[in-house]
């Protein structure tokens, strides 16, 4: 009797706290509920879903039908300025036909033939001067152009330089598409080869200047300085060109430099003016020089500045006094050396 005392609870307590198996029935009967309404739940959503899918072809035919049904909406005419403006654009390759693109290469031609030796030089040197103030247009030719350009070229300059790859012609002095014709080869000197590929620049192509263009830090300058015993072990070929621009360096006056910086740029400059020379000495050349259509120069292209200098000038005497072009620090005649 005192144990059903101790454990009878009082009147107010749930049902389910004073009959454990009624609270497991009761709380299977809810489960068994929640399942059944979630399943239509499921069931109504799924049907939902696939009613909506195949509405979806048929509303989106609707959607079209409607759109053909209402009435076209033109665009506001452009402003003048927008018309005047398209009008000024370069053609397009898509716009021309190649017959086009010829004519408009026949007109910038005859333009290039009216410019004087002078006048190209100084463009080289405006270029130049882009590049190294970081102000360079890198001029890129539109479709159209390059399309005129399949039918000929007419360069203004050729150039003889190095084939460093920190050299590279067009953009040191920033020239586009066929506004340079050039011979690239280490040492930027003259051989079989360079020689004609220039020759046929100033025969064929009519170029009006003329650039020999060596560098700082030249590699083949460099290593033309070496011993001729050690000239010999390298391969047949380089062995003879480095031997070729050995000749004309002048390694007794050289050998009084005691700075490096110095040597190596006096080494470079007197291998370009000894290319120039070469080139003053090739009538060839001359006659074009001599009837005031040529000019011939030396340039060195300082890498660390991005500058190029120019000196040691051939061209056609202004009167009586032999100065060089404007940019240009120095000037060779040939025969009054």
């Amino acid at each position: 009797q005192e144990f059903w005392h101790i454990r009878r609870l009082p009147p107010s307590t749930p049902f389910t706290h004073r009959n454990p198996l009624a609270t497991m029935v009761l709380g299977v009967g809810v489960a068994v509920g929640v399942a059944s309404v979630s399943g239509v739940a499921l069931g109504t959503a799924c049907s939902s879903s696939l009613a909506s899918m195949l509405d979806k072809p048929h509303k989106l035919q609707q959607q079209r039908q409607q759109q053909q049904d209402q009435p076209a909406q033109h665009m506001p005419p452009l402003p003048p300025q927008r018309i005047a403006a398209a009008a000024a654009a370069k053609p397009t390759v898509d716009t021309v036909s190649m017959e086009d693109a010829r004519r408009h290469a026949d007109a910038e031609q005859n333009k290039a033939a009216l410019r004087s030796p002078a006048e190209v030089l100084a463009d080289l040197q405006r270029g130049n001067a882009r590049f190294w103030t970081g102000a360079a247009v890198r001029p890129e030719a539109s479709a159209f152009e390059r399309r005129a350009l399949v039918s000929k070229q007419f360069p203004s300059v050729a150039v003889l330089g190095c084939s460093d790859s920190r050299v590279p012609t067009e953009i040191i002095f920033d020239q586009g598409l066929g506004d340079i014709f050039v011979v690239r080869v280490a040492g930027n000197a003259l051989d079989v080869g360079t020689t004609a590929s220039l020759q046929y620049a100033v025969n064929h192509l009519k170029v009006k200047v003329l650039v020999v263009l060596g560098h700082e830090l030249c590699g083949a300058v460099k290593a033309a300085q070496l011993p001729m015993q050690q000239l010999s072990k390298e391969p047949t070929e380089l062995s003879l060109a480095l031997q070729a621009i050995k000749t004309g360096l002048d390694e007794s006056r050289l050998a009084h430099f005691r700075d490096t910086r110095a040597l190596d740029r006096e080494a470079v400059t007197t291998n370009v003016r000894q290319q120039v020379e070469r080139l003053a000495g090739d009538e060839v050349f001359m006659k074009k020089v001599r009837q005031g259509e040529l000019l011939i120069v030396g340039g060195f292209y300082e890498i660390s500045s991005g500058i190029v200098d120019f000196f040691h000038e051939v061209s056609a005497e202004d009167g009586n006094a032999p100065s060089p072009k404007k940019g240009v620090s120095s000037r060779f005649l040939p025969g009054k050396a």
